[in-house]
């Protein structure tokens, strides 16, 4: 068993509009590729998902009701020498804002096919089986 280094929390933002699709909400790093889901730190000092929404709204601009944990997930850094452990989280998106403290970081965009997050993008496999719960 290996030490965890850090810990991560991570939401996957539903949109409400969508009635025959899944619609999540995704953040794109306007320097890197791919699509991904808002996450980050969880600090002692919150919730898990106190902190799965705090990332949320400060990555994606979005704010709504967390739900309960789908997956949890480790991986180690391409970067560093840590090891990671995650926490998913699904949020039904209430408000979106039109300003949020990463927007010019990180772009935020709809996914309507769930398929492009899961096959299309390198952060999207470790969370596979929790999209696929949220089907």
């Amino acid at each position: 068993m290996k030490n965890v280094d850090w810990l991560q929390v991570a939401a996957i933002p539903k949109l409400l509009e969508a009635q025959e699709e899944l619609e999540v909400l995704v953040i794109t790093p306007q320097k890197g590729k791919g699509m991904l889901f808002p996450k980050g730190g969880w600090e002692l000092d919150k919730s898990k998902k106190e902190a799965a929404l705090r990332e949320t709204i400060k990555e994606a601009g979005v704010r709504g009701t967390i739900g309960g944990k789908l997956d949890k997930w480790s991986f180690k850094s391409k970067t560093h020498d840590t090891f990671y452990e995650g926490y998913m989280f699904p949020l039904l998106v209430q408000e979106q804002l039109e300003l949020w403290p990463e927007q010019n970081i990180l772009l935020n965009e709809v996914a309507p096919d769930i398929c492009q997050i899961i096959s299309g993008t390198s952060m999207a496999c470790p969370h596979a089986s929790a999209a696929a719960v949220y089907v």
